[in-house]
């Protein structure tokens, strides 16, 4: 006797139900504009209207710290459960200098391009990250970094 719920009964339709979420997950990627590496060079290659190299740090308790590359001022600690956002983007650029055998020597440019975009770059590795890609409170977290006292252009 053939039980009513056997999964392979329901296989085809789970499979074909996945294949069906995930092309409507490309397509909605596409049409709202959602990065993709074409994006990423094309904003990279946008005038840079103000810029600041930084260098983030652990500090004390778990914060990251935020400093001037050149000058050694502190821009912004974010407490341990603070800054979340600015924790993953710098989590994501060093686990890929990691991987590439890249040194913290080279700092992070954090720019305004020409059309508004807001970037960070990794000098080590050369990869860009177009920060406005995920809303812009989360870009206005950066943008405060550049703002920050005497910004550089």
């Amino acid at each position: 006797m053939k039980s009513k719920h056997f999964v392979g009964d329901y296989a085809p339709y789970v499979l074909g139900g996945l294949a069906l979420a995930a092309l409507l997950l490309v397509t909605v990627a596409r049409l709202s504009g959602i990065s993709s590496q074409s994006d990423v060079a094309q904003v990279a290659a946008r005038a840079v209207v103000n810029s600041r190299q930084l260098r983030f740090e652990d500090g004390q308790a778990g914060a990251v710290e935020v400093y001037d590359w050149r000058d050694g001022a502190l821009l912004a600690s974010f407490p341990s459960g603070d800054g979340s956002f600015v924790r993953g983007v710098l989590r994501s650029m060093t686990r890929e200098r990691r991987a590439l055998e890249a040194g913290a020597e080279a700092p992070f440019l954090l720019a305004r391009r020409s059309d508004g975009a807001l970037t960070i770059s990794d000098q080590a590795t050369g990869r860009t990250i177009v920060l406005n890609a995920f809303g812009p409170d989360n870009a206005g977290v950066f943008a405060r970094l550049l703002d920050a006292g005497q910004a550089r252009s």
